[in-house]
Formats: C-alpha cells, sequence, structure tokens
C-alpha cells in the first residue's frame, strides 16, 4: 500500500524540475555555480542560511592562507623563558587557548602551548613548572597554503592551529580551525567573546574618529562607499600606501571622499585616526 499522497508526489516532482532546471547545462566554473545557488535561493529551493555556507565554501576553495590569517602584528606570543605566573597572565588577559612559544625571537617558533595543560600545573605549584615538556609541535605552512586543503588537513591530522611563514621562513601570521570555518558559516562567537568598542565613531555630522586597523570591508560597509580592499585589508595599510612612507601624527591624506588625520601612533605603526567625510 502507498502511504504517499498526490500532493506529495507533485511538490517532489516539482521538486526535482526546478533541479534540473537550474543545474542544466552543468556549469563550468565556480561563478556559474554561485549563480545557479541564487538562483535556487530565489526559487526558495534552499533558504539563505544554507546559501551563505555554500557560497562560502566555495569561496574557500579559492583562498590563500594570506589572506585571512591572523597576522603577525596581532599575534599573542609567550616568550619560552616566562615564569608560570606570567604566562598565567597572559592566558587570562588574552582568553586564547593555544599560544604559539617563541625563543630569541617570534621567528623562533619552538611548539604550542595548550592552555589547559596549565591547569594541573595551578594546583600542584610552580616547583613542577617545565614549558618545554608541555610543548606540542607547531605546524608551519606557507602563505601560499589553499584553505580548502588546510581543513582536510586540520580535520584529518587533528590540530587546530597553523603558524604561517614567508618566503623567507620568518613567521607572517597564523590560522586556526575557527578561522576557516569562520570562512564557510560567518562569525562564531561563544560566551567568552567580548565586544570591544566600536572601530569607528561619530564625533559630529561628518567627523569620526576610526582605529587604523579597521578593515576596510567594514569602512565600506559603514560609509556605504567603495574604498578598494583587493591590495590592502585595513584602513592603515590604505594610508600608509597613500602617502608612500609610514605615517606620522599630524599627517594628513585625501581619499575619495575623505580626509584622513593620523591622531595616535608610534614609530612602528599608526593605532588611530581622524576622518572627516566631504559632501560629493
Amino acid at each position: 500500500m502507498n502511504d504517499e499522497s498526490p500532493t506529495t508526489k507533485t511538490s517532489e516532482t516539482s521538486l526535482l524540475k526546478k533541479f534540473v532546471r537550474l543545474f542544466s547545462p552543468s556549469p563550468t566554473n565556480s561563478d556559474e555555480v554561485a549563480d545557479m545557488l541564487r538562483s535556487a535561493e530565489n526559487e526558495s529551493i534552499i533558504d539563505a542560511d544554507a546559501l551563505q555556507i555554500m557560497e562560502g565554501a566555495l569561496k574557500v576553495s579559492d583562498l590563500q592562507a594570506r589572506e585571512i590569517m591572523i597576522p603577525r602584528s596581532q599575534m599573542k606570543f609567550i616568550e619560552a623563558d616566562l615564569s608560570l605566573e606570567e604566562i598565567l597572565k597572559i592566558v587570562i588577559q588574552s582568553q586564547h587557548s593555544r599560544f604559539p612559544v617563541v625563543g630569541e625571537s617570534s621567528d623562533d617558533i619552538q611548539g604550542i602551548l595548550l592552555a589547559k595543560e596549565l591547569l594541573p600545573l595551578v594546583l600542584s605549584g610552580k616547583e613542577s613548572f617545565n614549558l618545554k615538556s608541555l610543548l606540542r609541535p607547531a605546524t608551519v605552512i606557507p602563505e601560499s597554503k589553499r584553505i580548502n586543503v588546510l581543513l582536510q588537513e586540520f580535520r584529518e591530522q587533528r590540530y587546530h592551529m597553523a603558524i604561517v611563514i614567508d618566503e623567507y621562513g620568518g613567521v607572517s601570521g597564523l590560522l586556526t580551525i575557527e578561522d576557516v570555518l569562520e570562512e564557510i558559516v560567518g562569525e562564531i562567537e561563544d560566551e567568552t567573546d567580548e565586544h570591544g568598542p566600536e572601530q569607528i565613531r561619530k564625533i559630529d555630522a561628518n567627523c569620526y574618529t576610526v582605529d587604523a586597523i579597521t578593515e576596510i570591508a567594514d569602512f565600506n560597509e559603514y560609509f556605504d562607499v567603495g574604498l578598494p580592499d583587493d591590495e590592502f585589508d585595513t584602513i592603515a595599510g590604505l594610508i600608509i600606501h597613500a602617502l608612500g612612507r609610514l605615517p606620522a601624527i599630524a599627517d594628513k591624506v585625501a581619499i575619495n571622499d575623505f580626509h584622513f588625520t593620523v591622531v595616535a601612533g608610534d614609530s612602528r605603526k599608526i593605532t588611530q585616526l581622524e576622518v572627516t567625510r566631504i559632501a560629493p
């Protein structure tokens, strides 16, 4: 006896016809696949969340490690000669779960420390502390490593962090499995994530303060503009490129409809800008 109603069969047949119509002829590249997925979402074959994940998976297949890594300047290192108390202070302040441990320089990666390995030492006392014995081998990858290949290695080899090096062997950043997954499914937050202060703050009608590390994409979204982000990720990178040198305090530069003034920084980097929007 067939329990399926005529309505159910009709619905399934209609859905099948939609897929056949959408995916014929066969796509020849990822852009065509993305177009078909968006068409499927428009036809209500898949929902918006499924579309986002599928598009994220397609995007990851074209990315390299250098494009999504946490840059060296934002990495939190632990020096091999620190005491247990000093290491615990870093762990508590940063709230990370894994830390690269370095020797004589930040290019001298000696291993990866898992914060949870320190918990028994808190009870047993510092006399039993031997940092070297707690380290796990560091996985090192080139900047050109494909993200889809890296994700497969994360799964198969059961590690969660990779150190990214440049062509000269120097550390240029790091990547975690969470960074890769966020490229696919979007931002992942847990109960320990804290929302810091806004990177763009309005002062008056046309004046703002902007953190120099603000992503150009975030800046564009906030102001509904299209500053180029194909060569640089942050507003700081855009300013440095426009000036042709490392900016100093009070340096000014105009880009499109904005005047940027450096208001904070040091000899190595700029940290804050004052931005005035010019009426077109």
